[in-house]
């Protein structure tokens, strides 16, 4: 099947426009030389025509910059001078910022359909605002407290007792239980939040379940990506600090407690009772055991095993982990010994742990 390339596809996406070109430039926070032209949408350098605009973050792609017919380009200082003629620089110091606020003004989010679809299952003594929407058959237990301008999905479920502060979203068929969420928080579809978390103690004839009996707080502006998992605190609370994303299929075990502004990457796992200090950043597959203490703006790389502290500020790769520089300096040792004869390399491999030659 041959499909073009669309950004933005009107079957699947709001748009509204076209925009003068002042109103892009103002929704970028850039500047750029005044020009009559009005603007439909947004599209890829590779692809964008000249009533579309673009942006460059990434100077890897500087030559679809200069060939691009974009009619206008969000661009950093540095690159404005290889737009070409026929576009429009719109020059930002943060290109990749200024490009998500003007492809939202392009694609701004539905409008909310308050009310309650007929399938939807709502308790009594649940309290949902009346702007807020509820999708067919969504459950919203007794108690639970759904804010303004909500909009729960399709199946989703929301459990007794929860709060969901203003204009947060809940994807198809995602669950939240024993949590109490602030406002502007996006569960993604699928996501689990407030189950039991992973606690058990051994007896002589098998394991016995720990009661969690603590909640999770998603506090305001976190995304939690889809198929997401998130544990109640065993006693104490899971917190998820302000403004913190989670991808995709992620592991929170119980008690963890991230700071502000937190990224976690698709399948890492982070075992229960370890605090992420604010802005720290776990990539891909990272796995973090239990009870242990990331300090601030440290950054964990894809497919590290933690077993240890970090210290804020540090930049820890591998399995074991370990700081960055050390982590490449054994790998250059590991390619200059597979380079050598056997001997000679387990004469190398014996001295370096300090053994005495044979």
């Amino acid at each position: 099947m041959s499909v073009a390339p669309v950004a933005g596809d009107t079957r699947f996406f709001l748009r509204t426009g076209p925009h003068p070109l002042a109103d892009v430039v103002a929704a970028a926070g850039g500047e750029a030389p005044p020009r009559a032209l009005l603007l439909h949408g947004v599209a890829p350098l590779q692809s964008a025509g000249p009533d579309q605009v673009s942006f460059l973050d990434n100077r890897k792609y500087a030559a679809a910059l200069e060939a691009t017919q974009a009619g206008a380009v969000i661009v950093h200082p540095d690159m404005a001078g290889r737009v070409p003629a026929g576009s429009v620089a719109i020059v930002t110091p943060e290109p990749y910022l200024g490009w998500a606020r003007v492809a939202a003004m392009f694609h701004p989010l539905p409008p909310l359909l308050p009310g309650a679809h007929p399938s939807a299952v709502i308790d009594p003594a649940a309290k949902v605002d009346a702007t807020a929407e509820i999708g067919p058959l969504a459950v919203i237990g007794a108690g639970a407290e759904i804010g303004p301008r909500c909009r729960i999905g399709a199946h989703a479920v929301i459990g007794e007792g929860v709060v969901l502060g203003a204009d947060c979203r809940v994807g198809a068929q995602a669950s939240v239980s024993h949590a109490l969420v602030g406002a502007r928080v996006y569960i993604y579809p699928g996501a689990r939040i407030g189950q039991e978390g992973f606690g058990f103690a051994p007896s002589p004839t098998g394991f016995v379940t720990v009661p969690q009996l603590g909640r999770v707080v998603l506090e305001d502006d976190v995304e939690v990506g889809a198929n997401s998992t998130i544990d109640r605190g065993s006693a104490q609370d899971t917190v998820i600090g302000a403004g913190s994303r989670l991808d995709n299929l992620v592991q929170i075990g119980h008690n963890v407690r991230l700071g502000r502004c937190c990224v976690i990457v698709a399948q890492a796992g982070i075992s229960g009772s370890t605090i992420l200090e604010d802005f720290v950043q776990v990539g891909g597959q990272g796995g973090l055991t239990g009870h242990l203490r990331i300090g601030k703006r440290a950054r964990i790389g894809a497919q590290s095993g933690v077993m240890a502290d970090v210290p804020a500020g540090a930049d820890v790769v591998g399995s074991p982990a370990m700081p960055l520089r050390e982590f490449f300096r054994q790998v250059a040792m590991l390619k200059r010994l597979a380079g050598q004869r056997p001997a000679r390399a387990a004469s190398a491999i014996d001295e370096a742990a300090g053994k005495p030659p044979a």
